[in-house]
C-alpha cells in the first residue's frame, strides 16, 4: 500500500513516499480503507521533536491519527461492523500505533464508530481528535443546560467543536478570537464573539456575567492564557485545559475554588486504557452530526497524501481557517 514516512525527526524532517505491506488483521480491530485523514497540532509536534516527546514512534515513522473510510474486514471478536461500512475514528500515529498517512489502518474497534451519515468522508475525518476532546473537557466540566460557557481559541480545531457541542448541551456560549475571520466565524457558529486583541478579561467578564464570572471556562489556548482562563472563571467555576503544559501560580484558582479538569484524550491510544469510552464519545459525536449541532470546518486548500508535507506546512503556518484534511483521492 502507498504511505509517507518520517525517517528522521526534526525541523527540517520530511515525509518520503513509500510501498508498504497491507496491514494484517487482528483481534478485536477492523481494517479499513482510508479516504481521508486530518493533521493535528500533536501530528506536527511529533514530526519536529520526535523522542522528546514520549509518545512518538520509532522512524520509519507512520504519523497521523485521525481517518475516515470504508471497512474491509472485520477482525475476530468485533461486533457491530461489517464490510461496507463507513466509519471514522483516531487510531494511531504515536507509540506503536501505525498511522492514517497511509491507504489502510487497521484500527481497535473501540477507537472509531461508524460514520456520521450527513458529513462527508474530509468532514468526518476532521472530527475524531478535536471532537473527542472537547467532549471530554465539557463533561468533565460537568456542563449543564443554561450555564454560560467561554470556549477560548473558539474558531481553533479543538474550540469550534467546543463551541457548538457547548450549544448542544443547552449552554450560553461566548467565545475569544483575535481577527475579524475568527469572530466572523465564532459568530456563524452561534458564539458571541470576544476580541480578546481589545477587550480585557475583566471588560468582557463584566459586560457578559455581570462580574460575577462564567460556570465553565474551555481553554484550548493553555501556556499563559491558563491565568486569563481563572480570572474569567465564575467561583466555585470549572476549567477544562488541553494546553497545560506550564508552570503557573495557582493562587487565583485557589481563592477562587476552581476545578481544573486536563484533558489529554491520547491517554486510551497510549495506554491501552478505557478505549471503549473513545468509540462511545464518537458515537455521541456521530448523533450531534446528524441532529444538525455539529459540522466540522474545513480549511479552504485541499492536499493529496503525497502533499503530506504541505498539509502539515499550511498548519504550521496559522493563514488556515478550519481542519487541515488530506485526500486520499483514489478511494
Amino acid at each position: 500500500m502507498k504511505a509517507m514516512l518520517i525517517k528522521a525527526y526534526g525541523e527540517d524532517a520530511v515525509f518520503e513516499a513509500a510501498e508498504l505491506e497491507k496491514p494484517g488483521m487482528k483481534e478485536g480491530h477492523v481494517l479499513v480503507k482510508i479516504a481521508a485523514s486530518s493533521v493535528n497540532t500533536v501530528d506536527t509536534m511529533i514530526r519536529k521533536m520526535g523522542k522528546a516527546l514520549p509518545l512518538s514512534p520509532d522512524t520509519p515513522a507512520l504519523l497521523g491519527m485521525d481517518f475516515a473510510g470504508t471497512v474491509e474486514c472485520v477482525g475476530a471478536g468485533v461486533e457491530g461492523y461489517a464490510v461496507g461500512d463507513e466509519v471514522y475514528g483516531c487510531a494511531g500515529g504515536l507509540a506503536d500505533l501505525p498511522g492514517t498517512l497511509a491507504e489502510y489502518i487497521v484500527a481497535d474497534a473501540n477507537l472509531m464508530a461508524h460514520k456520521p451519515k450527513n458529513l462527508s468522508m474530509r468532514e468526518a475525518a476532521a472530527l475524531p481528535l478535536v471532537g473527542i476532546t472537547a467532549y471530554e473537557g465539557l463533561q468533565r466540566a460537568g456542563i449543564a443546560a443554561g450555564q454560560k460557557v467561554l470556549v477560548h481559541g473558539g474558531s481553533g480545531g479543538v474550540g469550534h467543536v467546543a463551541l457548538q457541542l457547548a450549544k448542544q448541551f443547552g449552554a450560553e456560549v461566548y467565545s475569544t478570537g483575535g481577527g475579524d475571520r475568527q469572530l466572523a466565524l465564532i459568530e456563524k457558529l452561534g458564539a458571541t464573539a470576544i476580541n480578546y486583541k481589545t477587550e480585557s478579561v475583566e471588560q468582557y467578564v463584566a459586560a457578559h456575567t455581570a462580574g460575577a464570572g462564567f460556570d465553565i471556562v474551555f481553554d484550548s489556548v493553555g501556556g499563559a492564557n491558563m491565568l486569563n482562563s481563572f480570572n474569567a472563571a465564575a467561583l466555585n467555576g470549572q476549567v477544562a485545559s488541553t494546553v497545560s503544559l506550564c508552570e503557573i501560580d495557582l493562587s487565583v484558582a485557589h481563592f477562587k475554588g476552581l476545578s481544573l479538569h486536563v484533558v489529554f484524550m491520547l491517554i486510551p491510544m497510549l495506554h491501552h486504557f478505557k478505549r471503549e469510552a473513545h468509540a462511545a464519545i464518537l458515537r455521541e459525536l456521530a448523533r450531534n452530526a446528524e441532529a444538525g449541532g455539529l459540522k466540522p470546518v474545513l480549511d479552504e486548500n485541499r492536499y493529496s497524501l503525497e502533499e503530506a508535507g504541505a498539509a502539515h506546512a499550511r498548519l504550521e503556518s496559522g493563514q488556515g481557517m478550519g481542519k487541515v484534511v488530506i485526500d486520499n483521492p483514489e478511494n
